[in-house]
């Protein structure tokens, strides 16, 4: 993984937030989810929890893009987020990450995520750093021994 400077290191600690919202679409529902996965067709058009976890995911990339250094990337680790209340086509959604542990590589966020009336969602969610060109190459040495 490339060196991360120490200012960059000192600005990655607990206490980083970043908010950022959406408004869910038609995209962003559960029927939405169908193309992938036939069984999510007829299902309510809701704001899906597979793109709840995605947005959740966005939002910490985005809290951590300014802080790494160029060929250093995070991917998620790990997920374990409630998703409590329906959000409807149309409706703004609120995500609010806050960085809460810096292990080596792991990164732990507190997640939270509101609509305009309830809150959503409350959780975890860890990535990990990498140097992407690494990583990258790991991946197609995987596919070429598949």
């Amino acid at each position: 993984m490339p060196t991360i400077a120490p200012m960059q290191l000192e600005m990655l600690k607990p206490g980083l937030r970043h908010t950022q919202s959406i408004v869910v679409d038609e995209h962003l529902t559960v029927p939405a989810v169908s193309r992938a996965f036939t069984g999510f067709a007829d299902m309510p058009e809701v704001f899906a929890t597979a793109f709840l976890v995605g947005f959740v995911e966005w939002t910490c990339i985005e809290a951590l893009k300014p802080l790494l250094p160029a060929g250093t990337q995070t991917v998620g680790v790990h997920v374990d987020l409630s998703h409590n209340s329906a959000t409807p086509v149309g409706m703004r959604v609120t995500a609010e990450v806050t960085l809460a542990e810096v292990e080596g590589r792991r990164l732990v966020f507190h997640v939270r995520c509101r609509d305009e009336v309830d809150l959503i969602c409350e959780g975890v969610h860890e990535r990990a750093l990498i140097d992407g060109a690494k990583f990258r190459a790991r991946v197609a040495r995987k596919q070429g021994a598949a």
